[in-house]
């Protein structure tokens, strides 16, 4: 079994609303986590601490602006994440546990993702290029209970939806 700590998950947030022209699509980069591995067995598990969300920038036309957003709005984005959202202090830790579908052309991994105190089936499609696990899931936040985050009531706020992208050492 590999266990991985080193890598990338980058989490990509969208936006919504009457007034989502002033909003941002996001980036955050999950700096916390520990994925284990058999290979053998085709099992995937995985520890993810969404306190370590860090916010990397806006995204503009498929590319992150790291400068888009100002260190305030990083520090309230990142707040209301753990604190309004996610109930970092209540539900500290997400984890997963997949096992590799061997019906998948590309790969996949069929599993279960238990956040916010709730489980539900996610399925993550996975490859492996180059030394290098690569993959990526989208999320609907409300199959686990999490209403997507709204401002000024409800004339900005976020999707549905959430894009995880993965880019994690393989040997």
């Amino acid at each position: 079994m590999k266990r991985i700590t080193q890598g990338t998950f980058h989490v990509f947030t969208y936006k919504d609303g009457l007034l989502s022209s002033v909003a941002h699509d996001l980036r955050l980069s999950l700096e916390r986590f520990e994925v284990e591995v058999d290979a053998d067995a085709g099992t995937v598990s995985g520890r993810f601490w969404p306190a370590s969300l860090r916010i990397d920038g806006s995204v503009k036309h498929g590319a992150v602006d790291p400068k888009g957003l100002s260190d305030r709005d990083r520090r309230d984005i990142h707040d209301n994440i753990t604190e309004k959202v996610l109930h970092t202090d209540r539900q500290p830790e997400v984890r997963f546990t997949g096992k590799l579908a061997v019906d998948a052309p590309l790969g996949r991994v069929d599993g279960t993702l238990s956040l916010a105190g709730r489980d539900a089936p996610l399925n993550v499609t996975l490859r492996r290029e180059g030394g290098r696990y690569q993959g990526e899931a989208e999320l609907v936040p409300s199959k686990w209970g999490i209403a997507p985050f709204k401002a000024l009531m409800g004339a900005i706020k976020l999707q549905d939806r959430v894009r995880v992208v993965f880019d994690l050492p393989a040997a």
